[in-house]
C-alpha cells in the first residue's frame, strides 16, 4: 500500500502533458501585422494553422502516450513514471501560435477583408 502511494505521489508531481484542447492561447498583438495586405494576412494564417496542426498533433501525441505510462508505470513499472511530463516547450509554442492565429485574424478583421454577402 506504501508503494502504491509513492507511485501515486511521484506520477502527480512528474505531471503529464497537456492535450491541445486544453492550451489557452497566449496574447499577441495584431499590430505586428498592420502593414500586411489582406492576400499577405491570408496566407499568414494558412502558415500558421498548418504548424498549429503540426505542432498539435506532437502535443496530443505526448499526452496520449502519458496517460498510457503513467498506467503502465503505476501498474507495472514505476521508472517509467519518470518519463511522463517535458513538453512544455512544445505546449508554450502551441499557445504562442494560436494566439498568432488570433491576431491575424483580428488584423484581417480591422482591415476588412472578409467579404460578406
Amino acid at each position: 500500500m506504501r508503494l502504491l502511494a509513492i507511485l501515486l505521489s511521484v506520477s502527480l508531481a512528474t505531471g503529464c502533458a497537456t492535450a491541445s484542447k486544453n492550451i489557452s492561447s497566449s496574447y499577441v498583438s495584431p499590430m505586428q501585422y498592420n502593414n500586411y495586405t489582406c492576400e499577405q494576412l491570408s496566407q499568414e494564417a494558412s502558415n500558421i494553422q498548418a504548424r498549429v496542426s503540426e505542432v498539435g498533433g506532437a502535443v496530443d501525441s505526448k499526452a496520449h502516450a502519458d496517460k498510457w505510462i503513467t498506467g503502465a508505470g503505476i501498474v507495472l513499472f514505476w521508472p517509467a513514471l519518470f518519463f511522463v511530463g517535458n513538453n512544455k516547450d512544445k505546449e508554450a509554442e502551441f499557445s504562442r501560435l494560436k494566439g498568432e492565429y488570433e491576431a491575424v485574424q483580428k488584423a484581417a478583421v480591422q482591415k476588412q477583408c472578409f467579404v460578406k454577402k
